[in-house]
């Protein structure tokens, strides 16, 4: 396989790489390049004081919350995250595993996964309508693959409640696409109810929409993995430096390398440094073999300044991005007033359903019905949400039993440029409120798959350059490993033994790599010449991780077998409390 890139090498012979950006796609980078030690001379940097990029974690009152910390940013992910998964497992961490409950609405337009509602009753053959559309788009995807889903429900003639209460909640889910849910590409939602390795919803119901309740993994302490993940990369030669910005590409062209302007920044108390700070330090100038850009679409943009070619401009630029805010905080009387938190028998559903008894999700729902994720419509316009987690009921590292007015929850609003008169955010009570956040979050339209995904390739590996980062396909973390194997790869690291092993892992990565660079990536380790070789440990251990249809399903060190294990891990520490209810509150579903 051919790799691209300058010949411009360091004075030891090695390739000197910058890497922009510390948060997933930027550690796997790094990490990858450094198996290669005799290579590359690898130099991580990113703006802020610590590693992870938008995932990490943040203190909390143990004694009030029965846990001193919950994540941020970034809550978990799915069986099918085999690189995301492997990397805990090369760390030292592993996720634990969850069966999900979603709330989406309130009252009359409330519906969930875990037993069935009057809302879904009142749109019954809707309800049996989409399992038929999506039979139809499946047969015909390529026709309806990338139109936006608000024309596709239009064209099969579905009522506006039922598209803004059931299917774009359900769709919004799906990698927080929020409230560029209508926009979105019509195969996201019909891959997450077809789709039997990846399809969160799958399969899709005649009766409820959705019955299961999808097998999902919640993530370790994000700041201990990344610190933990940083100091291995230097302990394999790795240079990062925090607190330093790149203001400016000076130049770069094919065979003179890149240069760069970089300005050290103070560090703030949280690490958290504040965008467009310190200017009155500095800017140093230096040089570097190759670069890897491993930031937001349009920071690329705007880093690569004159230097940008048209090209990048016009698809860096297709990106479109919005100011979401998370507010986590512990107001139980906003989420009651706005949430359905517990099991109401007056919305539940107890007919029999085209035949069919539910019964037994009824009496599962009556003692055990626990929502980790919500979805809020907004009254003036159904078409717009806010999102938000009960992260004492998803996150592993909470005790089994709280009383929900100690949960502590992350409430999301979504894009203030133009919906931020819709938001409820001021009826937070201020001494309830633990933490503010501002996101720069990628919008996922249809044009991001017209006009930005597709030319990726064209962009790559040109002027020594590299784009790596959830956005150049889905806004997910796994994306993000696998976009930062995929640079490392072009510029000549081997893609791992154990996951060329792991088939489906495999086969994602080759795909990704067809995608992004527009190569397929030529097996190394498992190619026909090789297969009477003795087998390695690597090669056993990878091997054993891809089980389930297709190998979708990993199964190896990276994710527990025991729900609420980190809890238990953490009680042992002393960094979380033992229950602090005896069980469910009288009358409610949940303490």
């Amino acid at each position: 396989m051919e790799h691209n890139g300058s010949n411009s090498k360091s004075r030891d012979g090695r390739k000197r790489v910058l890497v922009v950006g510390a948060g997933a796609a930027g550690m796997s980078t790094a990490y990858h390049l450094s198996q290669h030690r005799d290579k590359f001379d690898v130099t991580v940097i990113d703006a802020v004081d610590y590693c992870g990029g938008q995932a990490f974690s943040m203190p909390l009152d143990k004694e009030r919350h029965g846990a001193s910390w919950c994540n941020q940013g970034v809550q978990g992910g799915s069986y099918i995250f085999h690189h995301t998964l492997t990397m805990f497992q090369r760390q030292g961490f592993h996720a634990d595993p969850v069966k999900l409950h979603v709330s989406f609405g309130k009252d009359e337009t409330f519906w969930t996964n875990v037993f069935p509602t009057t809302l879904l009753a009142r749109h019954q053959k809707e309800v049996v309508r989409l399992v038929r559309m999506l039979k139809i788009i499946r047969w015909f995807e390529v026709f309806f693959a990338l139109l936006p889903l608000r024309l596709v429900f239009k064209m099969f003639l579905f009522s506006e409640e039922f598209t803004n209460t059931i299917a774009l909640p359900m769709t919004a889910l799906f990698l927080g696409t929020g409230n560029a849910t209508p926009e979105v590409p019509t195969i996201m939602l019909e891959r997450l109810c077809t789709s039997p390795t990846y399809g969160m919803w799958y399969p899709a119901s005649k009766d409820t929409v959705v019955e299961n309740q999808p097998p999902m993994v919640v993530f370790p302490n994000f700041s201990e993995f990344y610190e933990t993940w940083r100091k291995d990369l230097v302990s394999r030669g790795v240079t990062v430096r925090l607190s330093t910005e790149l203001t400016e590409i000076v130049h770069r062209s094919k065979n003179g390398g890149v240069t760069v302007r970089l300005r050290s920044r103070r560090p703030a108390s949280d690490g958290h440094n504040p965008v467009g700070a310190d200017q009155d330090i500095p800017a140093t100038e230096e040089h570097y073999d190759e670069l890897v850009l491993c930031c937001l679409a349009d920071t690329a943009k705007k880093v690569l300044g004159r230097t940008a070619t048209w090209k990048e401009k016009r698809v860096l630029g297709s990106a479109k991005f919005s100011d979401d805010i998370t507010i986590t905080h512990n107001d139980a009387d906003y989420m009651k007033k706005h949430y359905e938190n517990f099991y109401r028998e007056d919305l539940a559903n107890t007919q029999r359903i085209n035949g069919h008894d539910h019964s037994h999700r009824l009496n599962y729902a009556v003692g055990s019905f626990r929502p980790m994720y919500y979805i809020k419509m907004y009254d003036q316009d159904q078409s717009k949400l806010e999102m938000c987690f009960d992260t004492t009921n998803y996150q592993s590292q909470f005790p089994e039993n709280v009383p929900f007015e100690q949960h502590v929850f992350q409430t999301i609003y979504l894009n203030k440029q133009r919906d931020g008169h819709l938001w409820t955010d001021a009826e937070i009570r201020e001494d309830k409120v633990i933490r503010r956040d501002w996101w720069h979050q990628l919008c996922h339209s249809y044009t991001h798959y017209l006009l930005v995904v597709p030319w990726m390739m064209f962009l790559q590996a040109k002027n020594n350059t590299r784009f790596a980062a959830s956005w150049t396909l889905v806004n997910a973390h796994e994306v993000a490993i696998m976009s930062g194997i995929a640079a490392a790869v072009d510029l000549g690291a081997t893609y791992p033994e154990d996951l060329e092993h792991d088939r489906f892992a495999f086969l994602c990565f080759r795909l990704y790599y067809l995608l992004a660079y527009g190569k397929w990536y030529r097996r190394h380790y498992t190619k026909g010449g090789k297969k009477d070789r003795p087998t390695t440990e690597a090669a056993r251990e990878g091997s054993s991780w891809a089980s389930g249809v297709y190998g979708s399903v990993y199964k190896g060190p990276g994710v527990g077998e025991v729900e609420r294990a980190t809890w238990r891990e953490e009680m042992k520490k002393g960094t979380s409390t033992g229950n602090l209810a005896e069980g469910n509150a009288p009358g409610r579903s949940q303490p």
